[in-house]
């Protein structure tokens, strides 16, 4: 009986250890599967030198036992614009990476790209191999790079003209001095980082055209962060600027896309804006203190706020769309526009005078709001507030304002609001009988956002004029 119970125990110990190999060998055949979860990875444009956000895959072992990842290695090498990390070891090649049974290891991947290539934007392709018991698994890479001007941190003097040759990267911030202009040519692309602010001090000439607008915007472009607002912090004229002239200019995805602070040091207004669009800006499309700007034909959309006006100031707005719909990153629940002669500053409220005239504008957006044109009046001081043919969404007519020929909650039937996909089109095209069609008041300015000439006679209401 004792003979038996040990041969049991004999066999059992066996089975146990026969068992216990198996767990803690490795799978050898070339069936066995491993699940890779990208096959491909693509870089938006990176500017050289500036490198790029990293991304990652992993390669997990869906077996019921180790194997044995015989190499994992960036293809190009030492050479290579591409840089990997496995598991957090920088390197280009890592041999017999053991891979637990249903355990998983993760790929870094980040391009950096050589300044000295060409001016125009380049393709840059790699790939990363994996190599298990006699199979060669490939994902691929792919990055666009391109070379740029970068600016860390300057300080432009004298009179300066920046050519459409190169993007210009702005890094740590750019300033134009007081006695300085800047003369940005048509085409032209800037790019700030997330900390790198445009200031101006002295004067900023855009020179840009229909179809060859200079743009403004963030230098994320990969797809999880191009459309991101707040992701540069904007254009800011401050108060020794003067004489700013911003023609078909595209300013996007700032936090307040531009600031203008004080009014102006001398008699024309502190920034003109012909033609020009301001889009999803976090914080504000423009936010004036005590400022001076005229502008028309523009279009501001879908901001945090999109126009914000403070401390009183000289405003004109002529064929303005200001429009406002929530989507994926920002909820539309403040008037698109709000004007006040006050503002407070260490729990103080100060005033000043306010003269603001809107002739044949927009002001429009989705249920997130009742009233789009918000009015406060706290000082004794001058104060003219006007819509002049204007559309305007309100429950409550806006206090403290003259209206004159405006029509009330009519809505102005865009073309285009397509929330999901992101697409607006804020043109009046489609729809023949729209309210601001042949009902604006007649302007000085001849040619509408599209750079198309307004009807002779009434002209529409907005940015855009529907043609024959």
């Amino acid at each position: 009986m004792k003979f038996l119970f040990n041969c049991c125990l004999v066999s059992f110990l066996f089975c146990f250890f026969l068992i216990s190999c198996k767990k803690d060998s490795f799978i050898r055949s070339s069936d066995a599967y491993i699940n890779i979860t990208r096959d491909s990875i693509k870089f938006d444009t990176v500017f050289t030198t500036a490198g790029s956000i990293t991304q990652s895959f992993k390669i997990i072992n869906e077996n019921d036992q180790k194997i044995l990842l015989s190499k994992v290695k960036l293809a190009g090498g030492s050479t290579s614009a591409f840089k990997i990390n496995i598991n957090g070891n920088p390197t280009i090649e890592e041999d017999n990476i053991e891979v637990a049974a249903n355990d998983s290891i993760y790929v870094f991947v980040s391009v950096y790209v050589d300044p000295t290539t060409g001016n125009l934007p380049f393709l840059l392709r790699d790939s990363v191999l994996i190599n298990y018991n006699g199979n060669d698994r490939f994902v691929k890479l792919v990055a666009y790079g391109q070379n740029a001007h970068f600016i860390n941190s300057g300080v432009l003097t004298g009179n300066i003209t920046w050519p459409n040759d190169l993007p210009y990267v702005i890094l740590g911030s750019v300033r134009v001095d007081t006695t300085a202009s800047l003369t940005i040519e048509a085409g032209c692309k800037i790019y700030s980082h997330a900390d790198a602010p445009f200031l101006v001090d002295g004067t900023l000439i855009i020179n840009g055209e229909k179809d060859n607008e200079v743009i403004f915007r963030g230098d994320r472009l990969d797809n999880d962060y191009k459309d991101l607002p707040a992701s540069w912090p904007g254009i800011f004229f401050r108060g020794t600027s003067k004489d700013n002239v911003l023609t078909f200019a595209v300013i996007k995805n700032a936090n307040d896309a531009v600031v203008v602070n004080d009014l102006s040091i001398n008699s024309n207004p502190k920034l003109i804006m012909h033609q020009c669009i301001i889009d999803n800006a976090f914080e504000a499309g423009l936010f004036a203190i005590n400022g001076s700007v005229q502008a028309d034909n523009s279009l501001i959309t879908n901001c945090g706020n999109n126009i914000v006006l403070q401390l009183g100031g000289e405003y004109s707005f002529t064929n303005c769309t200001v429009a406002g719909y929530s989507n994926q990153y920002l909820l539309h629940t403040n008037p698109v526009l709000q004007a006040s002669d006050a503002t407070i500053e260490n729990g103080a409220t100060n005033t000043a005078d306010l003269n603001a005239s809107f002739v044949n504008c927009i002001f429009w957006g989705d249920a997130g709001v009742d009233d789009e044109v918000a009015v406060d009046k706290e000082g004794s001081g001058i104060f003219n507030m006007s819509l002049e043919n204007c559309i305007y969404k309100a429950i409550n007519d806006p206090a403290n304002t003259t209206l004159t020929s405006s029509l009330q909650n009519q809505d102005p039937s865009f073309d285009s609001v397509d929330v999901t996909n992101k697409y607006y089109d804020f043109r009046i095209t489609k729809n023949p009988d729209a309210p601001g069609i042949n009902t604006g008041t007649i302007i000085a300015f001849p040619f509408d956002l599209d750079n198309k000439t307004r009807a002779i006679g009434l002209p529409d209401i907005g940015s855009y004029e529907k043609q024959p």
